[in-house]
C-alpha cells in the first residue's frame, strides 16, 4: 500500500486515531463557496476529503445530497468545472489531504475514463469512488485508473456475501468502504447491530484500509464503527450543517466526529 491516502490513513493511525472521510458536494453553495466547505472540513480534523461531482440522476443518495447535487447543478457544476476549479483550489489550501472524487459512471464515461483518469491526476485526485460501477464491469475503467495511478475505490454492501466480499478486497485501491445500511446516504439514530462483524471481516480480508459509510454523523456512532474500522466517512451531517450555518459549521462537525475517532 502506497501514495497519499495511504499516508493519510498512516498518520492518523500514528496519532492514536481512526481516520475521517468528510464528504461535501463541489459546487454547493456554489463553486467557490464549496472550496470553503472543504478547507473546513480540514480544519476540523478530516483525514481525507471525499469531493461529490453532482449526478441527475442519483441512486445511491439521500434526501440531503440530492438536495445538494441539484443545488450545485444549478450553480454551473460540471466534472470538467469540479476538476479545473474546485479540486486545484482545495488543493493548494489543503497541500496534505487526499482528494477523492465521488461520483457515477455515466460522469466519467462521458468525459471518457482515460481522460477522466489524466486530467484527475494532474489535478490532483488520489482515487475515485464509483457506486453503480460492478465489480464485474469495471476492468477498463480500472486499467485506465491504474495507469494514471489513481486509486479506485470500491464499495462493499450489506449484503455482499463473505466470497464477493473478498474478491472485493483483492482488487480494492485506496480503501474499501463498507456501507453502513441497505438504502440511501442519509443520517441515521441507529446503525445495523451486525455491523461491527461484518467490518472485522472485510478488515481480515482486505490489503487496504476499511472505512464505514452511510448513516454515520455523531461521535458516538464514530466511536463504535471506528472500533472496528479503519475510518468512518461522513457526509450527509456535513451537507445539512454547511447548507443551514455555512463552512464553521462543517468544521464543528468534523471536529464532533474526529473526538469519536480517538482511541
Amino acid at each position: 500500500m502506497s501514495g497519499e491516502i495511504a499516508e493519510a490513513f498512516a498518520r492518523a493511525r500514528a496519532r492514536g486515531e481512526g481516520a475521517l472521510v468528510a464528504y461535501a458536494m463541489a459546487g454547493d453553495p456554489d463553486l467557490p463557496g464549496s472550496v470553503d466547505v472543504f478547507a473546513a472540513c480540514v480544519e476540523g480534523g478530516a483525514d481525507i476529503l471525499e469531493i461529490g461531482v453532482a449526478f441527475s440522476d442519483p441512486i445511491a443518495d439521500g434526501p440531503v445530497i440530492q438536495g445538494a447535487s441539484e443545488r450545485a447543478l444549478k450553480a454551473g457544476s460540471t466534472l470538467k468545472r469540479v476538476l479545473d476549479e474546485v479540486v486545484p483550489a482545495v488543493r493548494a489550501r489543503c497541500p496534505q489531504t487526499p482528494l477523492v472524487v465521488m461520483t457515477y459512471v455515466n460522469v466519467v464515461m462521458a468525459m471518457g475514463e482515460e481522460r477522466y483518469a489524466k486530467l484527475a491526476r494532474e489535478r490532483g485526485v488520489s482515487g475515485t469512488i464509483l457506486p453503480d460501477l460492478p465489480p464485474e464491469e469495471s476492468t477498463g475503467i480500472r486499467v485506465a485508473f491504474d495507469k494514471e495511478g489513481l486509486e479506485l475505490i470500491p464499495l462493499c454492501a450489506p449484503t455482499t456475501s463473505p466470497t464477493r466480499a473478498e474478491s472485493i478486497a483483492k482488487d480494492a485501491r485506496g480503501f474499501v468502504y463498507c456501507v453502513s445500511v441497505a438504502g440511501v446516504t442519509g443520517m441515521r439514530s441507529e446503525l445495523p447491530a451486525n455491523l461491527s462483524e461484518r467490518l472485522e471481516l472485510v478488515r481480515r480480508l482486505s490489503p487496504v484500509p476499511v472505512v464505514a459509510g452511510f448513516g454515520i454523523s455523531n461521535a458516538e456512532q464514530a466511536r463504535v464503527v471506528g472500533a472496528h474500522a479503519d475510518g468512518v466517512v461522513v457526509g450527509s451531517a456535513i451537507v445539512r450543517a454547511a447548507q443551514a450555518d455555512g463552512p464553521a459549521a462543517a468544521r464543528q462537525v468534523c471536529a464532533d466526529i474526529k473526538r469519536g475517532l480517538k482511541r
